[in-house]
């Protein structure tokens, strides 16, 4: 197929010249399929993949705690534009997180940041540790979550927070605990897992010291307690024989006094 070049209209209008590479003169009448061919637009297939997602769409998504991986898989989208579209919604959450803390919880007086202080710090947890996150639940309150350093790992604390009346609502034991709410209608005995596995057992919590079971006894004399003779209590300790322990003369001036009685040799 030979490749032709425009030369010009013809001297009558009608017709445009071609010409070949080597010389060769043609002509083509300009009529309407000619003009048709010239201004119809040029089609672009369409990727039945390319991404249908709108910006509000993408928006709604990470509102509602989705990561930024995973709205860029749904979406197709790369993980620079899910950035770009994300900085209002961060900035939004950020802004509830912030009007959390200085709203109270019912029955307190103080601030939720304050309450996490008061609760954690004094226990050792390094307050510059603990992390907030909260995301849009489906019925317009938002999902809050507290997390902090504890003597198994991490643990969490979580609400449903009212934005707009700026109440609270406790998720889970840790929410309450924050908030000095009860956990249980009947509290047990208080234990390192009173306080939620913070890093210092719970005020007046220490382990109890073991039972010693000691009686003096002489080994010559006739009179001394027998195995059946030891304590149940003691028993129960693994306490097998009774001790023998030296009398205050002993201790003063030592085995050579004799009994009362005894000659000297």
């Amino acid at each position: 197929m030979s490749e032709l070049r425009v030369v010009g209209r013809t001297s009558d209008g009608e017709r445009i010249e071609l010409a070949d590479g080597e010389g060769n003169s043609f002509t083509v009448r300009i009529d309407d399929s000619l003009k048709s061919a010239m201004t119809e637009r040029k089609l672009v297939a369409v990727s039945e993949d390319a991404p249908t997602f709108s910006i509000k769409e993408i928006q709604a998504r990470l509102r509602a705690g989705e990561s930024f991986a995973e709205v860029a898989r749904i979406s197709g989208l790369s993980m620079n534009k899910i950035e770009r579209y994300s900085s209002p919604i961060m900035q939004e959450r950020a802004w509830v997180i912030e009007q959390a803390e200085k709203s109270s919880p019912k029955g307190t007086s103080l601030p939720l940041r304050e309450l996490v202080v008061q609760r954690l710090a004094p226990r050792g947890v390094n307050m510059n540790q603990i992390s907030w996150n909260t995301w849009r639940l489906d019925n317009g309150s938002w999902h809050l979550v507290l997390s902090y350093p504890s003597s198994d790992g991490n643990r969490e604390a979580t609400w449903s927070f009212d934005l707009n009346k700026r109440t609270f609502i406790s998720q889970d034991d840790g929410a309450k605990w924050i908030c000095g709410e009860e956990i249980s209608k009947h509290p047990t005995k208080q234990d390192r897992m009173s306080d939620h596995g913070v890093l210092f057992p719970a005020e007046g919590d220490s382990p109890q010291p073991p039972r010693l079971v000691a009686v003096r006894t002489d080994p010559s004399s006739d009179d001394a307690p027998s195995v059946t003779d030891i304590p149940t209590d003691a028993k129960k300790d693994g306490v097998t024989r009774r001790i023998s322990i030296p009398s205050w003369d002993d201790i003063m001036f030592g085995r050579s006094k004799k009994k009362d009685g005894e000659d000297e040799s």
